[in-house]
């Protein structure tokens, strides 16, 4: 199956219209080579479209993410950024005085929505997180 195939099967899956938009949306944040901000996925998708507006990718970005199929994330730079959400989750530990980031393996937050569904019978949403403080090298 073809990346675009997989995208649209996604998409599907959810249950939600398919849609040139959302698509094209979906691919662009797919496609990427990391996070990405609202701006810059409106200007991937109008190489190929130029008539999508942003109002659009806020609106697709939002269902999008309440499908669950894209992340979206505060990293510090002043803009939420968008991911395709994998199987192989993934966070951030983000140093405020050099701005190093590190990841940090999901197995860490699998512990803490554990504990959280056990303690208060909340299942979490831990798809991406990025976590602020301070860096070792920092600290000394």
């Amino acid at each position: 199956m073809s990346c675009e195939q997989a995208t649209a099967q996604a998409l599907k899956d959810t249950g939600h219209r398919l849609t040139p938009q959302r698509l094209m949306i979906l691919s662009a944040i797919r496609h990427a080579s990391g996070h990405k901000t609202a701006l810059e996925i409106l200007e991937d998708v109008k190489e190929s479209y130029p008539f999508i507006d942003a109002s659009t990718i806020y609106r697709t970005l939002n269902a999008l993410k309440q499908m669950r199929l894209i992340s979206e994330t505060d990293m510090g730079g002043g803009e939420y950024q968008f991911e395709w959400i994998t199987p192989l989750r993934h966070h951030h530990l983000i140093c405020r005085t050099c701005d190093r980031v590190v990841l940090l393996d999901h197995k860490y937050l699998v512990a803490l929505g554990d504990q959280v569904m056990e303690e208060h019978g909340f299942e979490a949403d831990i798809d991406h997180l990025a976590l602020f403080g301070t860096c070792r090298e920092c600290l000394e």
